[in-house]
Order: C-alpha cells, then sequence, then structure tokens
C-alpha cells in the first residue's frame, strides 16, 4: 500500500505540554503530574493530553454493595436491578440485591483463562426483556490455540440464585486463531439499531500484531455485525478483495474499553504501548495507527518501530494518556444523580486505580477528572438508580468487589 508522508515524532509544529497558560485558562492544573515515558513526543493539537482537571471536581462518596466475588471481568444490570457478572476463570454469576453472588449460571462454554484470557464481556440484547437474550465475548480454547470469539444465549434464571444458558450459539469468532496468552480485547456495545461492536486485540506479540494493519485478518480490529454474526450492510470494506467485511476500523492495539454516546456513536479506550493509551471515536474504514504511528515506547523503552506519531492516512486519537491510565470498561454519563458528570466519559483505570472522568466538549476531551479507589477498575456501570458502579479487581487474581459512587 503506498503511503502519504510520514511526519516523525518532533518533526510538526504542534503545542508542547509547556504550554500550561493555555491549560490553565480552561481549569485547574492536569491531574497527571508524573514525567512522561515519552518526552520528546508533543500532541498533535492543544487539548490532546494533560487536560485541565474541573474547577471544581466533584465530592464522590463511595460504598462498597459486593465483596468477596471471584476475579470478575465485566457486570451488566439486569432489569430488575441484579447484576449479570463474567468471572474471568469462566463463571457467570447473578449477583442479587443484598450484593451475595448466586450459584454458577450452567451452560457456559469453556474459556481459555490463561494469561489475559478469560471469560471476558457481557451484554444484554436490546429486547433482552422480551428475548431474554444475552451476548458475551470470551477466549475460546482452538485445536491450534486460541481466540475471541462472541456468543449469545438465553439467560434463563431460576429461584435459588442462578440459573442456565441455552440455546447457546457462537455467533462471531475472531480469525486468525493464534497460540498466545494476550490482547483478547474485548467489549461489546449496541448501537440504536441494534448493531453490535465488537472490539478485540491484536494479541501482542511482534509477529502478529503487525496484522493489525492487514484487513484479512481479524487482529487489531472493531467489528461491526449483526446479532446473528453477520457483516452488516455499510460496513467500509464490504465486497472489497480479501477483506473481512466484519470490519468497521483498523489499526487498533487491544481494546477493552467502548461505550454508545447520547448520539448513537462508538466511542473506545485501548491500552497502548507504555505511554500511549487512546481515546477515539472510531470511523468507518478509518485507520487508527497501531502498530505503526502510535504515543509511547515499547516496554522497554525503545520506540515502537520508526516512533512515529503521525501519519497523513492514520487518525489521530481524541486524547491520549502518558503515563497510561490502562483503561478497561467504559460507560457514558447520561443520568442525574451526578449532574457535574452530564455527558461524560468514565473509564476504569487499572494502573490508576480508579475511575477516570472525561467531561467532553466538542467530541474533545475539556476536563480530566480522577476518581481515586485505591484498586485496579475492571469495569464501570451507570446503575438504573444513576449511581456509578466500579468493579475491582487484584493484579494476578484474587477477589473483586463492586464499588458505589454517589455524590457526597
Amino acid at each position: 500500500m503506498n503511503r502519504l508522508p510520514r511526519i516523525l515524532a518532533g518533526t510538526m509544529l504542534s503545542v508542547s505540554l509547556a504550554g500550561l497558560p493555555a491549560l490553565a485558562q480552561q481549569g485547574g492544573n492536569p491531574v497527571e503530574t508524573q514525567a512522561p515515558n515519552a518526552p520528546n513526543q508533543e500532541p498533535a493539537f492543544q487539548g490532546q493530553t494533560r487536560a485541565p482537571q474541573p474547577a471544581q471536581p466533584v465530592d464522590v462518596k463511595t460504598e462498597v454493595v459486593a465483596e468477596g466475588l471471584p476475579h470478575l471481568w465485566a457486570m451488566e444490570f439486569l432489569p430488575d436491578g441484579r447484576m449479570l457478572v463474567t468471572a474471568k476463570a469462566g463463571a457467570m454469576h447473578i449477583i442479587g440485591t443484598d450484593g451475595k453472588a448466586g450459584p454458577e449460571i450452567a451452560n457456559v462454554p469453556e474459556v481459555f483463562s490463561e494469561g489475559q484470557g478469560g471469560l471476558l464481556d457481557v451484554a444484554l440484547a436490546p429486547d433482552y426483556e422480551s428475548s431474554g437474550r444475552i451476548f458475551f465475548s470470551f477466549a475460546e480454547p482452538r485445536e491450534d490455540g486460541n481466540g475471541t470469539s462472541v456468543a449469545s444465549a438465553r439467560l434463563v434464571p431460576d429461584d435459588q440464585g442462578g440459573g442456565a444458558l441455552e440455546d447457546v450459539s457462537i455467533i462471531f469468532r475472531q480469525m486468525p486463531t493464534h497460540d498466545g496468552n494476550k490482547h483478547f480485547g474485548s467489549r461489546l456495545a449496541f448501537g440504536p439499531e441494534g448493531e453490535l461492536y465488537v472490539t478485540v486485540g491484536e494479541r501482542s506479540d511482534a509477529e502478529p500484531r503487525v496484522q493489525a494493519q492487514d484487513l484479512q485478518s481479524g487482529l487489531g480490529k472493531i467489528f461491526r455485525i449483526s446479532q446473528t454474526g453477520e457483516a452488516l450492510e455499510g460496513n467500509p470494506f464490504i465486497g472489497q478483495d480479501g477483506a473481512q467485511p466484519e470490519i468497521w476500523s483498523l489499526g487498533h492495539r487491544n481494546l477493552q474499553s467502548a461505550t454508545i454516546d447520547g448520539e448513537g456513536r462508538l466511542w473506545t479506550v485501548e491500552h497502548g504501548p507504555k505511554g500511549g493509551d487512546e481515546l477515539n471515536l472510531p470511523q468507518a474504514g478509518k485507520n487508527y495507527g497501531w502498530p505503526e504511528v502510535t504515543y509511547g515506547v515499547e516496554y522497554s523503552g525503545e520506540e515502537v518501530g520508526d516512533g512515529i506519531t503521525q501519519m497523513a492516512d492514520t487518525e489521530q486519537p481524541i486524547y491520549y494518556w502518558d503515563p497510561v491510565i490502562a483503561p478497561s470498561g467504559m460507560a457514558y454519563y447520561d443520568a442525574d444523580a451526578i449532574p457535574e458528570w452530564k455527558g461524560a466519559f468514565l473509564v476504569g483505570g487499572l494502573v490508576s486505580q480508579g475511575v477516570v472522568v472525561l467531561h467532553m466538549e466538542n467530541d474533545r476531551v475539556k476536563h480530566e477528572e480522577r476518581v481515586a479507589l485505591e484498586a485496579r477498575i475492571r469495569d464501570v456501570k451507570v446503575g438504573p438508580d444513576g449511581a456509578v458502579y466500579a468493579v475491582t479487581e487484584q493484579r494476578g487474581g484474587g477477589n473483586s468487589t463492586i464499588v458505589k459512587l454517589t455524590k457526597g
């Protein structure tokens, strides 16, 4: 593929982080005070990183509503206020309104739970109240390795707080299969027409990760599919020779945060390298650069590829973090219980150990606020009561808790 001229890091006239007087006019100092991992890289536009804090951050009260849970990966509210959760090791549970986990849900498919693999995201079908159908993603063990797959099933609760999955069907498999244990993604998000967005990773290892740029490969992509797994009309690569028709966008690293905003648009936050987590508004057919174009550096401190942060035919992130927050889980806040957060994105931070609140204006980050929870946050959801619920985890396993955030 012929590339347009490349722009090497630091060679384009852009706004330096030293331009703090301009930032200060918008609010407080940036919440991030640590030195960047890639100090010579500069943002492409003002406010692309280290946005100021709001002038008056919200006073947040926290309450543990469930504890002693297995190592969780995702949660979703059921219509009756109970929570459906996935445990990384491969179990699904319903958490009662008393905070207690019911028995394991029967008939969950076998998962590959080594490394970063496991039972991953879960989402209710848009018509769940009538169909009882749920969708979930998981690292699927396969004959020659593993990969991220998506299944649908009918959730049939029982009187003991448990239940079973019925009519289980794997509707989509990320291909090719890879024999590894990293970067499975994955989040599921339903658009306003019932379309299902599936985010995945590029499997991390040096050889397969370059396939994030290859339309014949499902690594490092966002897919847009029907609820039975087919490519949807309007997908950008339908009919293109060799391209997987389910692909919506490409050039992604490891997508573990996704949500739909108030206009029905998909937003994502992906794990970057050391100093390169990204907020994006993924558009049909657009290339988000990885691993050819990125902020940040390899974990070794070396440049990623040629150290390129901008290229004419790849998209700039809306926002990036250096150092990283290690994002997992994401919600759009459209409730009234915390009015200051209306229209904001809430992102779980594994390394930053709390909830990151992104206040938006004209599709840019106007302010960044952080709610410290002193725990790795794996998922974030807005409850039917308008409170925010965060799922914690311990690195390497251990128990999870669910923490409720309300205005103090």
